[in-house]
């Protein structure tokens, strides 16, 4: 292991129909959080969306294209080594996914679904999968004409897992039978017509939700009650400054720091971060600040708390930042070729 070298390793999701190099390893430097790749594998096309188990075994893949699939590899010294061919979720174009109650869960936007997958003991997906198809629309024709499942996560209890659609403007609490797979709605939680939420993240205390929209600039923030499963909105926050035009800006991760102070979103066209600082049920703009790059896709925090990094899907680059403690104002350290970059994920 090289000086300096932690044995903290970071993965870049990108799109190889694009140009991306598949799943990209670099090492991270403990105190700068620099990544300097290397290696990289295209085993599976278009793996956009990365989550590695939690005894860091394990990486878990989507495979982003219309026959969508997931796929698991085995972290390795020499890298990710593709388990066994991916398995299909029987639902278009995975953008996210996580592992719960025993199983990997796929959110499938293009199919407007969420599909389960049980997961072996030697880490490998199993199918055919269990599928839970959204229904509804919202009020704009040209993105939500039907369901677009953009994301999927569990709670911090443990208990629920979060179904997060563009299409329908909401979000579904959700419970997962270990026993099958099965996922059955317990509510839903409707939102800003015509907002398209996209992502969430929990406080770290565990009793509050942050929605982050791509088709409006702002986050919402929600309670939430882990013994009811009820999402209830109390807050809304914009995400650019005062006078900033909103169009073509549409905002895609979302990220909340170790200690609860502080949030981050990435805004795609504005091609920036936000600065959140939080308190309460409140959530107010601190500041905004340069990307690094083009269509920061995705947004990521290294696991001491210090470093921020962006994927810039169309500069074709992951930039890192470092936050000042005491402000949250990240500043740009760094970058890293990265062809056609859509997330980052460490383990």
């Amino acid at each position: 292991m090289a000086t300096g070298d932690s044995g903290l390793r970071a993965y870049i999701g990108s799109f190889t129909s694009a140009g991306g190099l598949g799943i990209t390893t670099a090492a991270v430097d403990p105190e700068s959080g620099a990544l300097t790749p290397l290696h990289s594998t295209d085993a599976v096309p278009n793996p956009s969306y990365l989550v590695p188990s939690p005894d860091g075994r394990y990486l878990y893949a989507v495979s982003e294209t219309p026959d969508g699939a997931a796929a698991a590899f085995a972290l390795t010294p020499g890298g990710p080594e593709l388990l066994t061919p991916a398995v299909p979720v029987q639902g278009a174009d995975p953008t996210h996914l996580t592992l719960a109650a025993g199983h990997l869960v796929t959110a499938n936007y293009s199919s407007g679904s969420v599909s389960t997958l049980p997961v072996r003991d030697d880490g490998t997906p199993a199918g055919p999968a269990t599928v839970l198809a959204h229904e509804g629309s919202g009020p704009r024709t040209d993105r939500q004409e039907g369901p677009h499942a953009h994301a999927v996560l569990p709670d911090p209890s443990g208990r629920w897992l979060l179904s997060v659609d563009l299409g329908t403007d909401s979000v579904r609490s959700c419970t997962l039978a270990a026993a099958d797979g099965a996922l059955t709605v317990r509510g839903e939680t409707r939102l800003r017509p015509g907002s398209g939420p996209r992502h969430l993240a929990f406080h770290p205390r565990g009793d509050l939700a942050y929605v982050i929209h791509e088709l409006a600039p702002m986050v919402t923030v929600c309670r939430w009650d882990a013994g009811t499963g009820a999402l209830t909105p109390v807050a809304e926050t914009g995400l650019l400054p005062d006078g900033a035009a909103t169009d073509g800006t549409f905002p895609s991760g979302l990220v909340v720091s170790p200690d609860g102070r502080f949030a981050w979103a990435a805004n795609r066209g504005h091609d920036s971060l936000s600065v959140l600082a939080l308190d309460g049920v409140a959530a107010a703009l601190v500041t905004t600040v340069p990307c690094g790059g083009h269509w920061p896709r995705d947004l990521a925090m290294h696991p001491g708390g210090r470093h921020l990094y962006a994927a810039n899907e169309r500069s074709g680059d992951v930039t890192w930042f470092t936050v000042d403690p005491a402000t949250g104002i990240p500043a740009r350290t760094g970058s890293v070729a990265a062809p056609a970059a859509s997330c980052v994920a460490f383990a």
